[in-house]
């Protein structure tokens, strides 16, 4: 059976394109409950890098391990891949809104936590709050990503991305840098309660939103199946238990594209090994008058800038196009290979930073092109499942390249350059794996 098309119809002719801020502007004008939405994510993601500068500058001080920020960020992603099936579950079954408040009242309250470690014998104290933590984010993101589609129309998925996109890009820019000098100058204890507040903000910004979810009891049609048609009375929620897993793999396994579609951040999840190489690389190879914390934001900054930048350029390129989206993809990878090999050989912090952001710009681009994908040609009644599957195979990947690269530091003894060689080098294995999706759906129509 012919799956190939859009489950949402999406219009293929390219319309003239607007300037992107007029785009971006509007949409946030217009759309109230994406401007809260919006709102939420800027205040909260802010907030999450100066909590995860503050944590990984508060291992390095106690432990002087690098493995000791590589099992942090184990810990921040291998139970988000644990909690797929029932993060799954609950996203397509109970109010994503109600989900995504209850995650940030969670998150506000566990990371006041990090203000009881003083010493090295309270590490272990921060990996229980990490893990903690996590558990709740590995319900938030799928749930904002299921709502999304419901809180915008379908013309304004690709921009809310890419302006989602560009908003985590700024914070990261932002809550970086300064959390990098909020830090140095005031202290970890600082900012872990600058974090919580900010949660505590997003859940009143998500409280004032009013959406309709449609997985909760509208008549969906089971795009699983392009012949069946909506019965009055039927609702989408999955089954309980095993049978909502059973359900939402007889949906991958009729749609080879969708699998496809999950498995590019699976390939990105390489990337995120230069979570501990960035803080590896201000530390020891380019650390400012002796200190760390401001190289490292810096470098953080820098892929901040062009994880922004990246999806703006995309959105403009591909012009909506689904065919030209999976172009970038492959495109996206390549560039981001290339511009670590780039780093690895960078003689000065500028020209790192500069080749961090123009890596970051190409899987910025893998980020946003397939989550619209997904977005575009998945059902509502199976989103859930989808991105849940989509988040916790990208945190598997995100765990192994940081245990891997923290092993190559420490028991491998590799230096900081060779390591960003040997990452450059393993995400031309995605690069050249997405060719044949781009040959086969990468088709203009």
């Amino acid at each position: 059976m012919d799956r190939e098309r859009s489950v949402i119809p999406v219009s293929e002719v390219a319309a003239a394109r607007e300037p992107l801020h007029v785009r971006y502007i509007r949409l946030l004008r217009v759309n109230p409950n994406f401007q809260r939405l919006w709102l939420a994510q800027l205040i909260s993601e802010i907030g999450d890098w100066f909590y995860s500068l503050a944590v990984y500058d508060l291992l390095l001080q106690f432990t002087h391990s690098g493995k000791a920020v590589s099992y942090a960020i184990i810990i921040q992603t291998l139970p988000w891949f644990c909690m797929t099936p029932l993060a799954g579950y609950l996203v397509d079954r109970l109010s994503r809104r109600r989900l995504m408040i209850l995650a940030d009242l969670a998150r506000g309250i566990i990371v006041l936590g990090l203000l009881l470690v003083h010493n090295r014998s309270g590490i272990w104290l921060v990996y229980v709050l990490l893990a903690a933590e996590v558990i709740f984010a590995s319900i938030f993101e799928p749930a904002r990503n299921a709502l999304l589609p419901n809180v915008v129309s379908e013309e304004e998925i690709l921009p809310a991305n890419a302006l989602s996109s560009a908003t985590w890009s700024f914070a990261l820019a932002s809550g970086a840098a300064v959390g990098g000098l909020v830090t140095a100058l005031l202290g970890r204890r600082v900012a872990f309660i600058i974090n919580s507040l900010s949660f505590f903000v997003s859940g009143l910004l998500l409280y004032s939103i009013h959406v309709r979810e449609a997985h909760l009891g509208a008549n969906v049609r089971d795009a699983s199946d392009p012949r069946a048609q909506p019965r009055p009375g039927q609702s989408p929620r999955p089954r309980a238990g095993t049978s909502s897993l059973r359900e939402g793999g007889q949906y991958l396994a009729a749609n080879p594209k969708v699998i496809v579609l999950v498995l590019a951040k699976t390939g990105l999840g390489i990337l995120a090994g230069t979570l501990l190489l960035l803080a590896i690389f201000g530390e020891r190879v380019f650390p400012i008058a002796g200190h760390g914390a401001l190289a490292m934001g810096l470098l953080y900054s820098a892929r901040g800038v062009g994880a922004g930048l990246g999806p703006l350029v995309g959105d403009r390129l591909t012009g909506g196009l689904q065919a030209r989206m999976w172009k970038a993809i492959n495109a996206g990878f390549f560039v981001t290979s290339l511009a670590y090999l780039a780093f690895s050989r960078a003689p000065n912090l500028w020209l790192a930073a500069l080749a961090v952001m123009v890596g970051h710009g190409g899987g910025s681009n893998v980020w946003v092109m397939s989550t619209t994908l997904l977005q575009l040609n998945v059902p509502d009644r199976f989103r859930g499942r989808v991105f849940a599957l989509d988040a916790g195979l990208l945190m598997l990947m995100v765990s192994a390249s940081n245990y891997l690269l923290g092993v190559g530091l420490d028991t491998w003894h590799l230096t900081p350059r060779e390591l960003a060689v040997a990452l450059g080098c393993a995400l031309l294995i995605p690069a050249l794996a997405w060719l044949p999706a781009t040959a086969k759906w990468g088709k203009e129509q």
